[in-house]
Order: structure tokens, then sequence, then C-alpha cells
């Protein structure tokens, strides 16, 4: 097959609509299927690149640079000083970039690839001139629903006072990405029933629940090489808690580090670990030294495999106080690494980690209950094990493999619909 993805967000962004867009590219090639993937350049500029190692064929449209939220890409600078006084960050010079121009470049991309099939991953300005070029064509589309509301208005604390009108409006704006294309997925049943109305036999499209999944031959248990311990100054048998992930507002990272600071009256040596760059790190690393954790804890940046496998490794539980999942990639991640979960009972998360199974799930907001989770897995060697191998047994439900058989046979489902074949 011909296969076109289109995305607002791609690699090298860490979030996990392009982590997801990635893996599914390079899967699709390597099953042997053509792939071009459209985003937004990330230099401004128009190009074309074919990634030698994968195969897959980008395509980056025009851009300008959207500055009131970082790019996901380059390390965050502290603020700016004027007499000593730290400033409010208004602008990031690595602003987020979206696409300028987007149905005619998109046009001209799509026409010369002639794809068998579109698969939409974002409702951004990408996303608009896709939905454009589809409704002029014809050509089948499958899209892929990966947001709440919750993940861009939470970003806005002037919204706060309007939040639940504004979120009634994004919900709509969202659905309509799903509901004007011939099949749709989102990557959990809770995730749908989050975002689509409750009478699901008004939204005429099929809508899926398929996990984004992950790769597990390179996210599973393993020896950590003495260098990773060296290079990141972490101490072998120090208890660890791991965080991964962006270190934005709506991640509520906040409420782990208060969960951690009651884990080390317990256990003083136990050391929390954030991996992951965002707007909310400078003011995280406030709160961790006004709750005097500086010892205890550690922001190590971003990291990009594989050097984030071997990080994984070091680990003994994983904790998420993150309130607005639609599933949660490192989840799984951390899973297939087979780390016990400490999570909070919201949005998608009780698909991955399974209350009392192979991890716990907290009220949201509730260090305490977060901070007891913790420590209770830190502190039982045998309930840790037996959480890390019903950790592993929920991975292997998420298998990028089988992720990408079931839109495979999506893809050939739709096109088979469009062209009229029957289908057997």
């Amino acid at each position: 097959m011909k296969i076109a993805i289109c995305s607002d967000t791609y690699y090298p962004m860490t979030n996990g609509v392009a982590v997801f867009t990635t893996n599914l590219a390079k899967g699709l090639r390597r099953r042997g299927h053509d792939v071009i993937v459209i985003s937004p350049s990330f230099t401004g500029k128009k190009h074309r690149y074919t990634d030698k190692e994968t195969g897959v064929t980008n395509i980056f449209l025009s851009s300008k640079r959207f500055p009131l939220y970082p790019d996901q890409i380059h390390k965050i600078p502290e603020k700016k000083q004027v007499l000593g006084v730290k400033m409010p960050r208004l602008a990031y010079k690595n602003g987020l970039w979206l696409s300028t121009h987007p149905y005619r470049e998109i046009k001209k991309a799509l026409n010369s690839f002639q794809p068998d099939i579109i698969h939409l991953q974002t409702a951004g300005t990408i996303g608009l001139g896709v939905m454009s070029y589809v409704k002029k064509t014809g050509t089948p589309l499958v899209s892929t629903g990966h947001s709440y509301p919750d993940n861009f208005t939470s970003q806005f604390k002037l919204l706060k006072p309007i939040k639940r009108p504004v979120d009634s409006v994004v919900r709509h704006y969202l659905n309509s990405f799903l509901k004007n294309a011939e099949y749709a997925t989102m990557p959990t049943e809770i995730a749908i029933e989050e975002l689509l109305p409750e009478n699901r036999s008004r939204f005429k499209v099929p809508v899926e629940a398929l996990s984004n999944g992950v790769d597990l031959s390179s996210f599973k248990p393993g020896k950590v090489p003495k260098a990773i311990y060296e290079k990141y100054r972490l101490e072998p048998s120090r208890q660890r808690v791991l965080y991964i992930g962006r270190v934005d507002p709506e991640k509520s990272i906040g409420t782990v580090l208060d969960a951690f600071s009651q884990v080390i009256q317990k256990i003083p040596t136990a050391e929390l670990v954030i991996i992951g760059d965002g707007a909310d790190k400078s003011r995280l690393e406030k709160v961790a030294s006004s709750l005097n954790l500086l010892g205890n804890v550690r922001f190590l940046g971003r990291i990009l495999p594989p050097e984030l496998y071997e990080l994984y490794r070091t680990g003994q539980v994983f904790a998420t106080a993150s309130e607005t999942e639609t599933q949660g990639i490192v989840l799984i991640e951390a899973a297939a690494t087979g780390l016990p979960l400490v999570a909070v009972d919201a949005g998608a998360v009780k698909e991955i980690c399974q209350n009392n199974k192979n991890g716990f799930l907290c009220k949201p907001g509730d260090s305490s209950a977060i901070a007891k989770s913790l420590i209770k897995i830190l502190s039982d060697p045998a309930l840790q094990q037996k959480m890390s191998l019903s950790s592993l047994e929920i991975a292997k439900t998420h298998d990028l493999n089988h992720t990408l058989k079931r839109f495979e046979e999506i893809y050939q489902q739709v096109i088979d619909k469009s062209t009229g074949v029957q289908s057997s």
C-alpha cells in the first residue's frame, strides 16, 4: 500500500503523538509499504528527506514558529533576569512550528505520491489541510484521535474561568476530525467514551480502540550497563522511582514531588529521577528545593533512545499523577520494562495501570495515597517482583506489531469500501 501519514507533530518532538507517528511510519515501512510522513518543518522552510535507514520519506511543510509553547526538541533555557529578578516567560525562542500553507503544499505532495490511504493524527493546521484535500479528491481517510480537550486548555491559565465551555468547543472540534473520516481510532475505549457523545449511534463513523503500542524488542527488562550509571551519576544499589515524559503543567508532576517528599521520610535513600523537559521544569526544580529534595531528586532532561531504554531499567517503580492521558505510551514502555506502576485513576490510565495487579491507582491529586503506594512497593521485594511480572503480561497486549497489523487491516477495509470491492 501507498500510505500517507499526516501529523502536526513528529520526531524529534517527544510527545505521545510524535512517538506513535514515528513508530507507525517506521513499522509500516518495515512491513513493505510505501510510506510518506507530512509534518511541519522545524526550520520554517519546506523540504523533503528520505531516511536511508528506514526508507520513510518525510515531507516537511513551510511553517512559522508559535512562541507560546516550547517545541519539545530543544532544552528550555532559564528565565532571563532583570536586576536579579527572573522575568515571566511570555514566549519561547524555540516555539512549536505550525504549517502556514498546508492545503497548497499538502495537495502538491499528495498529488505527486497518489496515496491509497491517508492516516491523519492531529487536528492542527495540517489536519485542516488534509480534510480539505480529502473532501475535494475523495481519497480514503483514517483518523486517530490522541487528545482530550484538557491537553490543550490546561496549558493556558487565563482560560481557567471559562474552561468548561471552551472544553466543549474543543471537544466538538476534535470530534469533527474523527467523524469526517471513513474509519476512526483512539488508543483506548475509555478515551473514546470521554471524547465521543454518550449516544454512540449518533456517531456514524466506526470508532475502534486500538493501542498505540510499543516495540517490545526495545522496551524490555535487562541488565543496565555500568556506563549508564556512571554517565548519569546514578548509584546502582539505590531505590529509584522514575517519571519519564513531558515536564508540562498538565502532567501534575508537582503531585509526584509532594508524594516523594513523604516517601523519603520512610526510605531516606530513595531517589526520584525525572527524565524529560517542558514548560514546568523550572518551577518544579524550585518546588523540589523548597521541599528539601535536591539530594533525592534528579532532573536529567530530555533523553532519547537507545539510552532511554537503559534508563527505564534503572528504576524499581514508575510514577505519574497525570490526569489527561488517552493512553500513556510511557506507561506501556515502563510496563514493558517490568516496572510496577503508581498512577491516578483518571483518563485512560487504568487500562495500563491495573489496581492491585501491576501497581496502584490513587485518587487524582492525592499525594499521600501516591506516597503510601510507592513506599509499599519499594519496601516489599516480593510485591515488587509480582507486580513486575504482571506489568510484563499487560505490556504483551500492547505489542506494536499487533497495532501495525490491525492498521493494515483497517486501511485495506477502507480502501476496498471506497473502490467497491467486497470484503472477504
